[in-house]
């Protein structure tokens, strides 16, 4: 009787203190912890008192579907098989031995191979390069994907973003890209692909990776980390682009999402131009009214992030996808705000991010006097994510920046849901708003998660990510991320 007796005022105990929260959800953490424990509860639980739990309720109640959904959904064009693969065992299984290490720009043998992914194992660095012989890469090729151990999953911006809408049942969502058999059985049934986009061999990224503190030979990783390579010609010089475009009049899409012009990056100047020119034909040829979103990726090319901005790419699509990388090279390709800023030190400045998302709007996006489309920027980085709109032309970007930081939680960490004992908070406590005169301090309260300003007719919607303490898988997060902001989106018609 005395246990019962016990537990019971146990249960009642913990129902009042869970009244408090509701009633008083804006009492500090501690203050409930201390509550708890002084009732002699036991530890008090990681999850809904927590900051991470506070902040993941909260955004469970503002994430709201738009008014207006998207009912067809068009995404093209870069597409391929990741083959995730030890890198020391797939170079030992191809009879190689570390030699010493040096890097290639573009590799053109085994040899070469060997030597730049012993030189970023060394280092603990990632890095992407072509490989120029295309015999002896499908040779490779066929060995890692028979390999005992070796994962293939989906690969390319593309084709991630269209695996993340298609997890939506009732959305259609339309593929194009160069689409080989293997890649083809990885898709979503939800995913359609027009028959021109079918290949028969598919387009393999393999993707080397290391362990922290692994060793070959005189080599040992002081960083886990992975070395990308591919013999890719089709996405390098878009080659379907021309197919997504004459495949929309069927599909009758009312969102088009385009990724893939950082793969140009392996192509010729002349080339380049020359394609860029042939990009900015296409993307005109879609039927105005239809919002197109580019989603950028990492590029080393400062002429081609320039060309990109200049040469009426930026004012032909109606909203961009990037992150701190590809937000600060843009910023120096194009003489934007802190371009003088060689690399971000640590956590990027929210003052800086968001000056340079302004000054992207305001040079590049719609106005009174610009015949631009660019009216939507979505930016994220490890520890936050912030989108900014020009005003009147979008609606639920609140949800929308929440959604996005939600996946990245749920995404990384491989849960269905934000799993708060998993996560940690690790965004800026407080932060200017901007550099300019316009800037003003903000405070972080996990309770409102999601903080809105406002700057010459543009919407800041800034929100922190939940950051996986043990991420399962990170490829692709930054199209999930995108996907899921676009998902919640309503465009204003114009």
């Amino acid at each position: 009787m005395g246990l019962w007796r016990g537990s019971a005022c146990a249960g009642f105990l913990a129902l009042a203190v869970g009244c408090v929260f509701l009633l008083e959800p804006e009492l500090p953490g501690s203050a409930l912890r201390s509550l708890w424990s002084s009732l002699r509860l036991g530890p008090a639980p990681p999850g809904p008192l927590s900051p991470e739990g506070r902040l993941a309720a909260a955004w469970d109640a503002l994430i709201v579907q738009p008014a207006r959904r998207w009912r067809r959904v068009a995404v093209g064009v870069n597409a391929c098989v990741d083959v995730v693969i030890s890198g020391v065992k797939l170079l030992q299984a191809l009879g190689l031995s570390p030699g010493s290490g040096r890097d290639h720009a573009v590799l053109h043998s085994r040899s070469d191979l060997e030597e730049a992914f012993v030189y970023f194992m060394g280092k603990g660095a990632a890095a992407e390069r072509f490989f120029s012989d295309k015999e002896t890469f499908h040779d490779i090729a066929q060995t890692a994907s028979e390999f005992p151990g070796a994962q293939h999953y989906v690969g390319g911006n593309a084709a991630l973003i269209g695996q993340r809408f298609a997890a939506n049942a009732d959305l259609k969502v339309l593929l194009c890209g160069p689409i080989g058999p293997k890649l083809h059985e990885l898709l979503d049934d939800n995913v359609f692909v027009p028959p021109e986009s079918l290949q028969e061999v598919d387009e393999f990224h393999l993707i080397l990776e290391y362990l922290a503190g692994e060793e070959w030979g005189p080599f040992k990783a002081p960083h886990a980390n992975r070395f990308i390579f591919s013999h890719d010609l089709s996405n390098g010089a878009m080659n379907m682009l021309e197919v997504f475009v004459s495949s929309l009049e069927e599909f009758q899409p009312d969102l088009v999402v385009l990724s893939g012009l950082h793969m140009m990056e392996g192509q010729s100047k002349e080339l380049q131009r020359k394609r860029l020119l042939e990009v900015v034909t296409s993307i005109s040829d879609i039927p105005t009214g239809i919002p197109i979103h580019l989603e950028l990726a990492s590029m080393t090319n400062r002429e081609l992030m320039s060309s990109i901005v200049h040469q009426q790419v930026f004012p032909a699509v109606t909203s961009l996808g990037l992150n701190e990388q590809e937000l600060l090279f843009l910023s120096q390709s194009a003489s934007g705000p802190h371009a003088s800023l060689s690399s971000w030190d640590g956590v990027p400045d929210v003052g800086m991010v968001s000056d340079i998302l302004f000054w992207i709007l305001k040079e590049h996006g719609r106005s009174k006097t610009r015949s631009s489309d660019l009216t939507r920027i979505h930016f994220h980085t490890l520890v936050y994510h912030i989108l900014a709109t020009v005003d009147g032309h979008w609606a639920n970007q609140l949800a929308a920046v929440a959604a996005g930081a939600r996946v990245a939680g749920t995404q990384a960490c491989a849960t269905e849901t934000i799993d708060a004992s998993r996560v940690s908070l690790r965004a800026p406590q407080e932060f200017m708003t901007s550099h300019s005169e316009s800037g003003s301090r903000i405070v972080l309260n996990p309770n409102k998660p999601v903080v809105e300003w406002h700057r010459e007719g543009i919407t800041f919607h800034f929100t922190p990510v939940l950051v996986c303490k043990d991420p399962i898988r990170t490829v692709g997060l930054g199209d999930a991320i995108s996907a899921e902001g676009l998902f919640y989106s309503e465009a204003h018609p114009d």
